[in-house]
C-alpha cells in the first residue's frame, strides 16, 4: 500500500456501523455486504458533489464482519482523500465531513422487502437510531495513511492471542489488554465463530473507488508513467 497506491495528500478513516436490527441479515445474504458498501460510496459521492462540485475522491473500503471477540459483526472501514478531484484535474479541499446524509441507507433493505416502513418509523423514532458514523481519526501523512490502511484491512484474529486451556479443554482467545479480557469457549464453537466470517466464492472484502480504483490508476500510469510513480506513496 505504501509503494503502488496512497496519494501523498491528508485522509481521513470513516467507520460506518448500522442498527442491531438491520445486522440479523448479513450472515445470510452476504450479497448485502456488497451492496451496502456501495451504497456507502454513492451517498459519500453525492455528499462531495454537493459541497464541493468534485467527482469521487480516492477511497479504500474495507468490509468487516468482526469484532474483538471474532463474534459476527458487519461494519465498513473506508479510508478516504479528504478532498475531490474535478473536471480539469484540480483537488478542492474537503474541510470537515457530515454524517447526517447517511440516513438514506434504509432504502436498500426497503428495496430487499427485508423491512417495512413501519420499521424504519420505529428505528428514526428511537432516540439513538443506531446508525454510527465515526470519522474522527484524521491521517495527515504517508506513515499515518498507511498505519490506517493496515488496520482496516487487519486479519480476523491474531495467534500471538490464542491459547488453549488443555485442563478445561477449551480454546481462550484474549480480546483485550487487560488479564480478564479473555473468552473461552468449546473447540467446535471456536471453529464455528471463525468460520463464520470465510467470506463467499468470489466476494471481494476490500474495494478500491474513484483515484484508487485499478481502472484509474492503470489510465494514469498508462498515460504518464513517470509522473504517476511522483503521486503515490
Amino acid at each position: 500500500m505504501q509503494e503502488t497506491l496512497l496519494f501523498y495528500i491528508p485522509h481521513r478513516q470513516i467507520v460506518f456501523v448500522i442498527p442491531r436490527m438491520l445486522r440479523i441479515f448479513f450472515p445470510y445474504k452476504r450479497r448485502l455486504l456488497g451492496d451496502l458498501c456501495q451504497a456507502v460510496v454513492n451517498v459519500l459521492l453525492k455528499y462531495l458533489q454537493a459541497t464541493t462540485h468534485t467527482k469521487l475522491p480516492g477511497i479504500v473500503a474495507s468490509i468487516q464482519t468482526f469484532k474483538e471477540k471474532i463474534n459476527f459483526h458487519a461494519h465498513l472501514h473506508l479510508l478516504v482523500i479528504e478532498c475531490g478531484e474535478d473536471s480539469e484535474g484540480r483537488f478542492h479541499h474537503l474541510a470537515e465531513f457530515q454524517d447526517s446524509f447517511l440516513a438514506e441507507f434504509f432504502s436498500l433493505f426497503l428495496r430487499r422487502e427485508l423491512i417495512s416502513e413501519a420499521v424504519v418509523e420505529k428505528i428514526m423514532g428511537w432516540r439513538h437510531s443506531g446508525f454510527s458514523v465515526h470519522i474522527k481519526v484524521r491521517a495527515q501523512t504517508r506513515q499515518e495513511a498507511e498505519r490506517v490502511g493496515k488496520y482496516i484491512i487487519r486479519p480476523l484474529l491474531s495467534l500471538e492471542r490464542l491459547s488453549l486451556d488443555e485442563r478445561e479443554r477449551k480454546v481462550c482467545y484474549r480480546y483485550g489488554e487487560k488479564p480478564e479480557e479473555v473468552e473461552c469457549m468449546a473447540y467446535l464453537a471456536f471453529i464455528a465463530r471463525v468460520t463464520c466470517h470465510i467470506p463467499d466464492k468470489g466476494q471481494v472484502t476490500v474495494r478500491y473507488y474513484g483515484l484508487y480504483a485499478n481502472a484509474h490508476r492503470g489510465k494514469v500510469h498508462k498515460a504518464q508513467p513517470r509522473q504517476a510513480s511522483l503521486y503515490y506513496c
